[in-house]
């Protein structure tokens, strides 16, 4: 890969400066031949007035912005590395967002000229790289080891770009899309950040039997993402139908993909279900109320999904006493069930470590996990009824 130092000032790459506000994009720079925002690069993320603000300090106060690369791609220019600092920079100059000095908000046009011609006039380093789309993709992913790291979609959308991922971030990487805030009850993720397009491509891509970047490598030509939506969709309208209570928060990020294939061919009764489900999530027992959903879904035959509270080492102390304080009392075991067997053992005091404890009333039926539901019992029994 060959590379060319270059001089640009600030008022000449901001020329021609278009943001897409509806999609969060800087479009193009240098009269129109710069492409700030190509497909291979991520969303913007600076605005969160800070980092952008930033930007305009460093300018403000004469530091340096550090270097910035662009591919040469034909006759046009593609910001290689740089691009959050040139769309802060142009949205700035645009007057989509203002800075703070002496106490008052500050937009572009409201600054003294002196300070505008400093921000226009400031130069900025820009290496122009010339390569194969291997070559400028690995650089890519090199150059952007530092700082605000690429996440790994952002890195499969630069290895995969073309129009499939351009239709998919159009999708699902679309902060205005009205669709997000459904989704961002089952997805975790900042869509800016590529992660609602990561869960959507992992699902489809599980279905297949793929990884993402093989799923990817195969469609990146489409012009279409009809799949991808399509199985999303399914996916996100299902939940949405056995479990129709507005969504709790332990909702989000659970593997609905792996659950919809595992479960979606069931019948269920969303009544009984919300009925089940609020009692389990106001159940203290209950330790991991991200389990609860599948625990319903499998038809509560898995209730190690749910990692329910054992008895604590205070109540089986308790309980073990009070237990061998009557056993002695009437001359019988100290374990329930062997004081009412008909073998030696009727009668035999066990020690505490020879014992576990379980629920009188099984946690399943209602049972609480507390001194009064607690009974130990020697580990054969405990054994043996754990296992009914």
């Amino acid at each position: 890969m060959r590379t060319e130092l270059k001089h640009y000032t600030v008022e000449q790459v901001v020329e021609g400066f278009v943001y897409n506000e509806f999609e969060g994009k800087g479009l193009f720079g240098l009269a129109g031949r710069l492409v700030i925002q190509p497909e291979f690069q991520r969303n913007y993320i600076y605005n969160d007035g800070k980092k952008d603000v930033a930007v305009i300090d460093s300018l403000l106060k004469g530091y340096p912005l550090g270097l910035i690369y662009y591919n040469v791609a034909e006759t046009n220019l593609e910001v290689l590395d740089g691009q959050q600092r040139i769309t802060s920079i142009g949205r700035f100059v645009t007057g989509k967002f203002a800075i703070r000095q002496d106490g008052k908000e500050q937009t572009f046009l409201s600054l003294p000229t002196e300070e505008q011609a400093k921000i226009m006039d400031s130069e900025l380093l820009v290496y122009e790289c010339q390569g194969t789309e291997r070559e400028i993709k690995e650089w890519y992913q090199t150059i952007n080891i530092a700082g605000v790291p690429l996440t790994n979609q952002e890195l499969l959308n630069a290895v995969y770009s073309g129009p499939f991922v351009t239709r998919a971030k159009a999708e699902f990487s679309n902060s205005r899309n009205a669709n997000l805030q459904k989704w961002s009850a089952y997805i975790k993720g900042d869509p800016k950040r590529q992660q609602v397009l990561e869960v959507a491509l992992e699902w489809v891509a599980n279905l297949r039997g793929m990884g993402i970047d093989a799923y990817m490598a195969q469609h990146r030509q489409d012009d279409n993402i009809n799949e991808l939506k399509a199985y999303f969709t399914s996916v996100i309208d299902w939940v949405g139908s056995v479990f129709t209570a507005p969504p709790e928060k332990e909702m989000r990020g659970l593997e609905w993909g792996r659950l919809y294939e595992t479960y979606h061919r069931n019948s269920y009764d969303p009544g009984r279900l919300e009925t089940k489900l609020r009692r389990l999530l106001g159940d203290p027992a209950v330790e991991s109320r991200k389990g609860i959903y599948e625990y319903l879904l499998s038809g509560e035959e898995h209730p190690e999904l749910l990692c329910v509270r054992v008895f604590d080492d205070k109540t089986k102390k308790l309980a073990f006493e009070r237990q061998t304080v009557k056993a002695k009392e009437t001359g019988g075991s100290n374990c329930p069930l062997c004081a009412v067997g008909g073998n030696t053992n009727n009668s035999r005091i066990y020690q505490q470590k020879e014992m576990d404890a379980d629920h009188v009333t099984a946690w399943s039926r209602g049972g609480a996990t507390d001194l009064d539901n607690c009974e130990m019992l020697c580990i054969t029994h405990n054994r043996a009824k754990g296992n009914k």
